[in-house]
């Protein structure tokens, strides 16, 4: 079985999330003043619909630990659509803040431009990372309306 390899163009834009300094208290046991070890990259793909929210709760409270970085990627059909993006970038600000008061893992969020499944893989293909945390079979919220 052959990779057939697209050559499609790639859109995206970064969040610029809060910055956001975790506040963490000294260790009480003596192991644990250990270096922290190499964190995961974990893609959570997410949107609007209420399977999305809770696979990203369940990513965050299961799946990470300490060291770890949450990658938040939504995909859309248009960048220039400014109000999808406002709403969106106000959704990943508030999932990043839970995930570090949750988890008190690190958040990078990226808005892709294209067809849901083939952006949240290339952005997997781009970073390469541990897990990917998918809320539903790539329907979004309208077509599950239909």
């Amino acid at each position: 079985m052959e990779t057939l390899m697209e050559e499609e163009e790639y859109n995206w834009k970064e969040v610029k999330l809060p910055p956001l300094i975790p506040i963490v208290p000294e260790p009480e046991l003596e192991r644990e003043t250990g270096e922290r070890r190499r964190g995961r990259d974990i893609i959570i793909a997410v949107d609007h619909g209420p399977n999305s929210k809770h696979a990203f709760h369940w990513a965050i409270t299961h799946l990470c630990r300490l060291a770890d970085t949450v990658h938040l990627v939504h995909a859309v059909s248009s960048l220039k659509n400014q109000i999808v993006y406002d709403t969106t970038e106000v959704l990943m600000e508030k999932l990043a803040v839970e995930a570090l008061e949750v988890a008190m893992v690190k958040s990078k969020a990226r808005i892709v431009e294209g067809d849901a499944g083939k952006a949240i893989c290339k952005e997997a293909e781009r970073l390469k990372p541990a897990a990917v945390v998918l809320g539903t079979r790539g329907r979004s919220l309208m077509q599950r309306k239909r």
